[in-house]
This record gives C-alpha cells, structure tokens and sequence, in this order.
C-alpha cells in the first residue's frame, strides 16, 4: 500500500450484531469497506469478485456464519458447520491466489471450542479442547482458517466469549431479570436427546446429551461488545499476535454472580431459580438449546493481556450498566 493510499477492510458478516460494530469502527478509522455477505455486498457465489475484493486489502476479517441461537436439528447442525466452513475456505482461496494478499486475515471463532470446565481457566496455551457438537463446529472451523500456506497474511482466530452488548444475548438476559425469571440457572439431568452429538469429519463426543451438578456454579466468560472492536485494533497493530487470540474479559463469573448481577442493574428484587431440565423446556419453546445456558466456559484472554491489551470494561457490574444505558439512550 503506498503512503496517504486509504486502506481497505474487506469485511463478511458485517449486517451481524460483532461485524456491524466493527465496520463502524473501520470506517471511523479510515478504512474503505468492501463487504460480503448474503443479502448485501459482494455475493457468496461470486468467487472472482471475492479474489478481487481481497486483492490489495489491508485486511480481511470473516464473521459470517448461521447463529447457534436456534434448535440444533439436523437441518440446523449441518447449516451452522457448512456455513462456517463454507466462507472460510472461500476467503481462504481468494487469499491465496491474490497478487497482493492481505497482510492480515481475522476470523471469528468461538471460546465454546474449550471444555466444560470448573476447575481452572483455559487460556490459549494451557486450554483443554472439548468435545461434542459445538466443540466440533469450532474446531472444525479453525481447521479451515489456518490450512494451508499464506506467506504474505498473518492470521488471527478470534476465540469470543459471550459478548455483551446491545444485542439478542444482552437483551434476552435483561429481560428474563425484568421478569422475575432472572434466577439462578443450574445444570443437572435431562431428558436425553442426540442435539449435542458430534458433527463433521472429526466427530468427537457421545450421543447423548452429557450434564453436570453444577448448582449455578457453572462459569461464565464474557467480552462488553467495545472491547471486541478495541481487540482488533489491537491485534492489527501488534503484529506479534498471531493464531488462536481468546476475546474473553479476565474477569469471568459464575452463572449465580451473573443473574444476580443482571437483577441488581434492572432493579428486580428477586429471580426464580431454574433447573436443567426446566430449561431444556423452555429453550424448545423459545427455539433455542440450554447448552448456552448451563455449558461452564471458563476462559481467560492470555495472550491479549500478555502482548498489554487494556479492557475497556473488565468488570460485569459496569459493562452492564453501560449496555442498559445504551439500549435506553434514544437513537
């Protein structure tokens, strides 16, 4: 890129609560946007259009993919995997067969690739895979990222936490505290089911649904929606950084500390408790899983706070209170 030439974000996913976020930003930071995307931009079936999108870019950041926040049918399953890997290598030969690759290609992928996990936090380093649907999705996903040779483009899977923000999770969490529903959510038995079983050409995990006693102490590891966009930025400029990066606050909760803390900033004076199985009930009703729910992601973001990352909201307390204030504030 010459000197005073306006760089250029090539962004997919960017209609998505993460993506929009973070074109906004680029755009603010003086990026040129090319977008791909299904229903806007350059289409996934233009290959060509894709390889000359990516040719010259500065940077290329994937976010696209079907939301895991439906029922895992077969139809489902198979749509939240091929969509994933299906964007992937399609960024992936276009970079690869570009006159000017892109110095750097960011990827989303997903803190849910780690273990149920009470014990100790999973960091990049010392973290413990797990198994199962949603593990396999993640780590067939990262497979596709990093395959092959891009000599010219350094790559990035972006490892995300829950993300706090003004979106579906955020709003959907506020709302159950409103409603007295905010209670503690604790895993136990379950009706057994096959939703959760393995997928793809790795397939690891049992077909039935596993479950834990967890008493609501399952962990819960987030990121306020700013410090996703401040990561990037901090990732762009390091180029240090480089593989699997957690985007994770480093300071993660437990499921009870998170309901509580959801009552505290709505106001609710008390939260009906729920049990799995409960919940296995009424996530069928609202079309989703309780795996989102009662899973205890324990993660930690190493590598950022190694390389000196500062979060912009570290603490639940007050990445909440600030994401209330947003949805409140009139556009």
């Amino acid at each position: 890129m010459d000197m005073g030439e306006q760089p250029v974000a090539v962004i997919a996913g960017a209609s998505g609560f993460v993506g929009r976020a973070v074109a906004e930003a680029l755009a603010a930071d003086g990026y040129r946007l090319r977008i791909i995307g299904r229903s806007t931009g350059i289409p996934w079936s233009d290959a060509d259009a894709i390889r000359t999108a990516v040719d010259g870019a500065d940077i290329v950041l994937n976010f696209a993919g079907k939301s895991v926040n439906c029922r895992y049918s077969d139809r489902n399953r198979r749509e939240i995997l091929d969509s994933r890997l299906r964007t992937t290598n399609s960024l992936r030969a276009a970079i690869a067969t570009a006159q000017r690759p892109p110095r750097l290609w960011l990827n989303a992928s997903t803190a849910t690739i780690y273990r149920h996990e009470m014990e100790r936090p999973n960091t990049e380093s010392t973290g413990v895979i797990g198994t199962g649907f949603s593990v396999d999705v993640a780590t067939s996903w990262e497979r596709a990222f990093f395959a092959g040779v891009l000599p010219g483009t350094r790559r990035a899977a972006l490892r995300m936490a829950i993300v706090i923000g003004d979106g579906p999770a955020t709003r959907m969490l506020l709302a159950l505290a409103r409603t007295g529903l905010g209670g503690t959510q604790s895993d136990g038995w379950c009706p057994p089911h096959r939703r959760y079983r393995g997928i793809g050409e790795h397939a690891t995990g049992t077909d039935r649904a596993p479950w834990h006693r967890t008493h609501g102490r399952q962990k819960f590891s987030w990121i306020h929606l700013d410090d996703v966009v401040g990561a990037i930025r901090f990732i762009r400029d390091d180029e240090r950084l480089q593989g699997p990066v957690n985007l994770a606050s480093p300071h993660p909760c437990d499921n009870r500390t998170l309901m509580r803390t959801l009552r505290r900033t709505v106001g609710a004076p008390f939260g009906l408790p729920v049990r799995r199985f409960m919940l296995e009930a009424g996530m069928w009703a609202m079309r989703s899983e309780a795996e989102l729910l009662v899973k205890s992601r324990w993660v930690v973001p190493e590598t950022l706070t190694t390389a000196g990352f500062a979060f912009a909201h570290p603490d639940l307390d007050a990445a909440l209170i600030d994401v209330r204030e947003r949805i409140r504030r009139p556009v």
